[in-house]
């Protein structure tokens, strides 16, 4: 009697088990790179930055009718930062990446609570920024409706530091780490064309109680017929920054576009103007990108908005490239990007930035991929300035070199 009852039990699980869907996958992905003027102009007596750091992460799934439940951790581990035998892990990367659950209300409804990606469109404002090995995400309720071609997303968050502050509501201090966020994402399909809408707010902390508000506004238009292609930004930016500072008049618009000249040939060209500060003191004219996958814009060099420019001269950013189909495994990409400044530096008073060449080839095989690339700023007579390097004292060549293995294993399906 005993045994039968096992063999219920069990049949009832595999039942349960049939009903749901269980996954679990993985990802290792080590990059090396040598730096020499990634970022910034490398001074000519300086020594170039030549490093590997790998992420590692491992992804467990499960979705029901109802429910779906999804846990993604990671560790970011640059080479020989431990030392031999050590116990811990030095550098505090080993983190949950996602933790979510997303519970089906019917009619079209959801809700997704926990730590998650937000990336919608381009990832101009809000992305997931995968090119970084941490990521980025957001802990956060997301409200989602999606029905016939429209999709809404509503995202509610309020951050707090540690639990040993929690008589203090106001303990979020980073810079551009949002106390609050709330967030308005429509998109609408109309046949060949998507649109959408972004409304957010958020909240920076300004010490106790203070609370700076600013309001990212605009929209995202793709368009898609046969070899031709195109898309549009336009975003502008208004309320106060970190540390109360007015923002008026910042504003970000790009136009972008493709061509698919053959099967193996891709064209494409685009413009990008970003807003820069010719306000008075306590003001600011300069645009954001916030929440973007901001390697993705701009040159992937990172000169500008990655951690630096943020309250600068703004940019124009006028780009061309190719793709092109190598093989059936193989890609190879080319972009030419020149910068000027949207305004021109008071110590020059004009802003001519420079131009940037990125060369990035990839290559599949059995279960692996393999990216390597090259980039190379020629840099104008205004970016010495900007960057506070002489142009007698910088390096005769400012350049990128990188690559990166990619295995992404299905454990379990």
């Amino acid at each position: 009697m005993k045994k039968q009852y096992v063999i219920l039990g069990l049949l009832l699980g595999c039942l349960q088990f049939a009903q749901a869907q269980f996954t679990l996958d993985g990802e290792f992905r080590p990059r090396t790179e040598y730096l020499h003027g990634f970022g910034s102009l490398i001074p000519e007596a300086s020594e170039p930055d030549f490093f590997t750091v790998t992420r590692a992460r491992l992804n467990a799934g499960y979705s029901t009718e109802s429910y779906k439940m999804y846990l993604s951790i990671q560790d970011v581990l640059l080479w020989g930062e431990n030392p031999q035998i050590v116990h811990s892990d030095a550098n505090n990367h080993f983190d949950i990446f996602e933790a979510w659950a997303e519970l089906q209300l019917g009619k079209g409804w959801s809700t997704k609570l926990g730590r998650q990606v937000l990336s919608y469109d381009d990832q101009r404002i809000l992305g997931g920024l995968d090119w970084a090995q941490q990521g980025r995400n957001h802990d956060a309720a997301l409200l989602k409706y999606s029905k016939d071609g429209f999709a809404l997303d509503l995202a509610l968050a309020f951050n707090q530091d540690n639990l040993a502050s929690a008589g203090n509501l106001y303990a979020t201090t980073a810079l551009f780490s949002y106390k609050t966020m709330q967030m308005l994402h429509l998109n609408k399909k109309f046949g060949n064309l998507s649109a959408s809408l972004l409304l957010m707010n958020n909240g920076f902390q300004n010490g106790t109680p203070g609370v700076s508000n600013l309001q990212t506004m605009g929209t995202h238009l793709n368009y898609k017929k046969g070899s031709f292609g195109v898309a549009a930004n336009a975003y502008i930016q208004t309320g106060q920054r970190v540390g109360d500072v007015d923002v008026k008049g910042a504003y970000d618009l790009s136009l972008d576009l493709t061509y698919k000249a053959s099967e193996k040939v891709g064209l494409s060209a685009g413009v990008e103007v970003i807003s820069g500060n010719d306000a008075g003191a306590g003001e600011t004219g300069a645009f954001f990108p916030l929440y973007g996958t901001n390697h993705k814009f701009n040159g992937l060099m990172d000169y500008f908005y990655v951690g630096n420019h943020a309250n600068s001269i703004g940019l124009v950013d006028i780009h061309v490239g190719a793709d092109f189909k190598l093989s059936e495994t193989s890609n190879l990409s080319l972009n030419i990007l020149n910068f000027t400044g949207e305004q021109d530096l008071a110590a020059t008073g004009s802003s001519k930035l420079g131009t940037e060449v990125d060369l990035v080839i990839s290559k599949k095989f059995k279960g692996y991929t393999l990216v390597g690339g090259y980039s190379q700023l020629f840099a104008g007579d205004d970016m010495y300035a900007l960057k506070g390097v002489t142009e007698a004292n910088a390096a005769n060549t400012q350049n990128w070199i990188w690559t990166m293995l990619v295995i992404k294993p299905k454990f379990l399906n």
